[in-house]
């Protein structure tokens, strides 16, 4: 936005006391997007509890903790948008990595359940359901499923076809991608969307609706 100043703040979200700090070093926002999370393929007999536990640490409850923190402001003000960058996993549970999947799932219930807290307030809380997603990190566990060996363009082919062969467009999708969507829910021009889950899938859930 022409005009906007940028104000760093350095804090680990997934501890409630820096999440404080980090809040109140900002002041009043507008818009939140819960962005932060873990991924990584496991079999999912050997995932521990402490794994699971950490799984929901920062997946779900330090969105949780900026919601509850940022909610209120925006709702005294009249306006807010809260976006929580969910997952095609969320409902497509992968078997290489159920305990990420359902800390996804989880995620959306949590922005039905504050789009319920902030109703009638003029603040709008949905999820984005991201389908495969081209990240550094994503390169990484695809390399975990995938021969290693392959040039990159074929080894997320191969990854695509095994892996999530439901894709639509067959391909990972761009980061501004996503971005794009988040820009529209933040915007005044969605001002009637709450409450949902809006999927940047590429097609991949196989479902009319979420």
């Amino acid at each position: 936005m022409p005009g906007a100043e940028f104000v760093p703040v350095v804090a680990d979200v997934t501890v409630e006391v820096e999440a404080e700090h980090a809040v109140s070093d900002l002041g009043a926002v507008d818009v939140l997007v819960n962005n932060l999370g873990v991924f990584g393929a496991e079999d999912p007999l050997e995932v521990s509890d402490d794994e699971w536990r950490r799984y929901f640490d920062v997946n779900v409850l330090a969105a949780v903790r900026l919601t509850r923190l940022l909610l209120p402001g925006m709702m005294d003000r009249g306006f807010g948008r809260v976006l929580n960058i969910a997952s095609d996993s969320a409902v497509v549970i992968p078997a290489e990595m159920i305990h990420y999947g359902v800390s996804k799932t989880a995620l959306l219930g949590v922005s039905r359940g504050f789009a319920k807290a902030a109703a009638g307030t003029g603040v709008t809380v949905n999820s984005v359901i991201a389908g495969p997603t081209h990240t550094g990190g994503v390169e990484d566990f695809v390399y975990q499923l995938v021969d290693e060996k392959l040039p990159w363009d074929e080894a997320q082919r191969e990854f695509m076809r095994l892996h999530r062969p439901q894709s639509l467009i067959q391909r990972l999708i761009e980061p501004e991608e996503i971005a794009n969507m988040v820009v529209y829910l933040s915007s005044p021009l969605a001002s009637a969307t709450t409450g949902g889950a809006v999927r940047v899938d590429g097609g991949y859930v196989d479902s009319i609706l979420p």
